[in-house]
């Protein structure tokens, strides 16, 4: 392509950064995601975005979509070219964006997998050994307690936790948005227990809640490791993440309360669609239920019908 769509494209890149204040992750996955798309138009002898029309988009569709590409990842493609020929027709760089009549095929819904209450009483009850796993279950005692993102916990600072008034403020929320969370009985027991350690860990002046052995701020991928860590030691099921422990929060807390726009609140979720999948697994619960325990819901084996 030319070097002006070249430029257009850095600087749309540079304007979802500054001006939209999209994440790290965003950005870099929008621009490989647009990279792609600019490779296939040089391929093509497009030379400027406005020369893409439907057509040509959905035939580069149709290609990642042969290549393998799942539902979720042509989603965000889409979202991300429907962002740059926003921004261009913006600034009146395109007449239009052919990007907006488009869609993605539709993914199959993939249900989160909670653990049970059991499950999350084995984790939480366990006895740390070292100051590390201390901090280790003050984390996962979060996590459950108040149903944070990965990014949102590691992004968390002492002052944002007041265990006086049992409450955490997420500043660091999706689309950085800012909420307060209830932080329960026992995950305050363990994060006071944490902080009367923390001095010792800590780097002098560091502001993070949860810090490394080294004493920086802990960085997603560690929490990550460290759970893993744990599923061994107390033999989980398989894939033990961070995220599971937030479903777990939201499958358990629905399921005792049916407040759907309550969970949608304490999630920080912007739709309450996005919360609905909770919905289907509590209805699931309540299946397996009937099926265990209603003399009729399932038929005999081996009797003959009633004639």
């Amino acid at each position: 392509m030319s070097g002006e769509a070249e430029q257009q494209l850095a600087a749309f890149l540079e304007a979802l950064q500054v001006q939209r204040r999209a994440s790290p992750h965003t950005v870099a996955a929008y621009a490989g995601d647009l990279e792609r798309l600019r490779r296939f138009c040089r391929e093509h002898g497009i030379s400027a975005w406005p020369e893409l029309d439907p057509a040509r988009l959905r035939d580069y569709l149709a290609r990642r979509h042969r290549a393998g590409i799942g539902s979720r990842s042509l989603q965000r493609e889409l979202s991300a070219i429907r962002s740059l020929f926003d921004f261009l027709v913006e600034r009146r760089q395109a007449t239009h964006n052919p990007a907006r009549g488009l869609r993605a095929p539709k993914a199959a819904r993939r249900l989160p997998r909670p653990l049970d209450v059991d499950q999350m009483g084995a984790l939480l009850d366990a006895i740390p050994e070292t100051p590390l796993e201390l901090r280790d279950l003050a984390m996962w005692e979060l996590f459950y307690s108040s149903g944070l993102r990965l990014s949102e916990l590691t992004g968390l600072d002492v002052q944002d936790l007041d265990l006086d008034d049992g409450q955490v403020r997420v500043r660091h929320g999706k689309g950085g948005k800012t909420r307060l969370v209830p932080v329960g009985r026992q995950a305050s027991a363990a994060l006071g227990r944490w902080l009367a350690i923390r001095p010792g860990i800590a780097a002098p002046d560091q502001a993070a809640l949860f810090v490394s052995g080294r004493g920086g701020r802990i960085a997603p991928r560690t929490v990550q490791v460290r759970l893993e860590r744990w599923r061994r030691k107390l033999t989980l099921p398989e894939s033990v993440h961070p995220h599971r422990l937030r479903h777990s929060f939201a499958s358990h807390l629905l399921e005792s309360s049916g407040d759907l726009r309550a969970v949608q609140e304490l999630l920080g979720h912007a739709q309450l669609s996005t919360t609905q999948v909770y919905t289907h697994l509590d209805f699931q619960h309540l299946a397996a239920v009937y099926d265990r325990a209603h003399p009729r819901a399932k038929k005999r084996r081996g009797s003959p019908p009633v004639t």
